[in-house]
């Protein structure tokens, strides 16, 4: 049939030229609540409106031989909604470009669409559009974010300060570590013979679970601005970490035109990053420091707030604090020794 092609498995897939790129958006659309005519986000004074983009590509920020269309897109979504919670806004509205080149069939884009609405129904997001492009590199997906800010809360925001604690959400390095994992295994299927492909049976990586998911499908809490209001207590400055923590520093450095020093005995590694770091002989503060993908958040905290802020947020790590030395990160070691903080 002209406008059915085979899968690898055998399997019918649908050309997209066959439905037609016009009547295959309005189908991508079909029971998720949202329209692709999308919805104008007035200021009425209130809110500030905030904007973050990504643009990721095949074989550089994710590779399709191990990273499943629906996570995938999931993903992508979190990464443009990742520094808007870290400046405090909320994501509002979200629009997407795909790029497709001739390989991509229509189940494919309609994978990687529902994890992006997923996404977006997850963290309430009131606007969601699509736009499909041809692209002769592989799939590219182009995001761009829209968070709203009350004006109410900006104005408790704090200014950031020396001796504000610099607090974590979450472990650092597993994504780099499930990184690892998967190319290894793409490696040795990649030196199978044809023979031996065929009869390939995936290898148990359930010991893995854990840094697998946090790469493929990293969480981010939509409720975490909610709780810090509930709370009462604003961060003085965020920032996403998906480049690594040093990155991450280096950034909160820049964006309060103050220093940091992080302690290196209080960054938390889960114990399975540090077991695979040991299987590739990879020291897990690198993987920590210089990994990527982390998809967790970096907090500046008034010093005032320590008390409280341990009680409200017992999940959160204090790693260190900012000084008065201007945009200059250090680290410092459980002998005393302050290294300067590098982003590879």
């Amino acid at each position: 049939m002209e406008n059915q092609a085979k899968g690898e498995k055998g399997e019918e897939r649908t050309q997209i030229k066959s439905i037609g790129r016009s009547e295959f958006l309005e189908r991508l659309f079909e029971g998720t609540g949202y329209s692709n005519a999308g919805l104008q986000l007035f200021d009425n004074g209130e809110s500030i409106w905030t904007h973050a983009s990504s643009l990721m590509l095949e074989g550089i920020d994710f590779d399709l031989v191990y990273t499943p269309l629906k996570h995938l897109g999931y993903k992508s979504a979190l990464s443009v909604f990742g520094p808007l919670y870290a400046g405090g806004s909320s994501p509002a509205g979200l629009s997407c470009n795909i790029g497709l080149s001739a390989r991509f069939a229509a189940e494919d884009v309609v994978l990687l669409w529902s994890g992006i609405v997923a996404a977006a129904r997850e963290h309430s997001v009131k606007s969601l559009s699509l736009d499909l492009s041809s692209s002769l590199t592989g799939l590219a997906i182009a995001l761009s974010a829209q968070g709203e800010l009350s004006r109410k809360v900006a104005a408790k925001i704090p200014e950031p300060a020396p001796n504000s604690l610099l607090c974590i959400t979450g472990n650092m390095g597993a994504a780099y570590m499930g990184l690892h994992v998967l190319e290894r295994e793409k490696v040795m299927f990649n030196k199978l013979s044809r023979e031996q492909a065929e009869k390939y049976v995936q290898p148990d990586l359930s010991k893995y679970k854990y840094i697998l998911s946090q790469y493929l499908s990293p969480e981010i809490n939509p409720k975490m601005l909610e709780q810090f209001a509930q709370a009462e207590l604003y961060p003085s400055a965020g920032v996403f970490i998906n480049r690594g923590l040093a990155r991450a520093v280096m950034q909160m450095c820049g964006k309060c035109g103050l220093g940091a020093r992080i302690f290196l005995e209080k960054i938390p590694i889960a114990s399975q990053t540090m077991e695979m770091a040991k299987e590739i002989n990879m020291d897990a503060v690198t993987a920590a420091l210089n990994g990527g993908d982390d998809y967790k958040f970096l907090f500046a905290i008034p010093l005032s707030e320590h008390e409280r802020f341990h009680r409200e947020f017992p999940n959160m790590d204090v790693i260190g604090h900012l000084t008065d030395r201007q945009k200059t990160a250090t680290l410092v070691t459980p002998q005393g020794e302050e290294i300067a903080v590098k982003a590879l």
